[in-house]
Formats: structure tokens, sequence, C-alpha cells
């Protein structure tokens, strides 16, 4: 989770193995979100409404009905306001931590994708 106006790492969700993003936000639930707080998420987290109300994603297309001009005016609104947050996870990447296999004991992984995280607020200036 990161902040829009600051950039800066909220929070950190890690699971074992491969696990799906939603499935790890349904699973972490216990860090709850304040419902006046707008999540804006990819189309991987298609349903996020029904659990946040205040909450967007990008609309998707079926072979039947295809996108309006609206939609996908819509679509690239959130996808420029999410750049950061991708921008944000290539700089995690960068560190290789996420990007490739992880060969040391999987307890301390969180602990360490955290502490990665905190250096990239530190490269900020928010610390």
């Amino acid at each position: 989770m990161i902040c829009a106006k600051t950039k800066e790492v909220i929070a950190v969700f890690t699971d074992c193995g491969r696990t799906h993003d939603f499935k790890m936000w349904k699973k972490s639930i216990g860090v709850r979100v304040v419902k006046h707080i707008k999540i804006k998420a990819d189309s991987g987290y298609q349903g996020i409404d029904k659990l946040h109300g205040n909450s967007e994603t990008p609309k998707k297309k079926s072979k039947k009905k295809p996108l309006s001009k609206e939609d996908k005016a819509y679509n690239r609104r959130i996808g420029s306001e999410r750049v950061l947050v991708e921008h944000v996870n290539r700089w995690i990447k960068r560190l290789r931590i996420i990007a490739e296999r992880y060969r040391n004991r999987r307890k301390r992984f969180g602990l360490r994708v955290s502490l990665f995280c905190g250096l990239y607020n530190f490269e900020l200036g928010g610390i």
C-alpha cells in the first residue's frame, strides 16, 4: 500500500509461494482501510468494491461488449494515477528481493521486504 500524496510505502503484505495480490489483501484484512480513503487498484482486484465501497478498478471489456470512449478515458485516468505504484514496485524489484527466487529463510522474507521499503522511504526523505 502506497500513499498517493507522499509516495511512501505504508504497508507491505507477504505470503508463502505464489499467491495472488487480491487473495493476500483479503487474507490480511486485519489491517482495515478507513472508509473515506480511496483505493485505486489494478484489474486483478475485481470485486474489491464489495469489500471496500470507496475503491476504483479499471473496467474490463468482454467479447460481446467492447469498452466505450468514456470507459477508456476512465481506465486511462486510473492508470495514470496508479503508475506511481508501479514505479515503487520497479524500485523494489531492482533490489532483486521480489524479482528473483528468495533463497534464504522464509521466516524473515517479510522483514527484509519491509526493510527495503524502509530504504525506499528513506530515499524519498520522508523519515
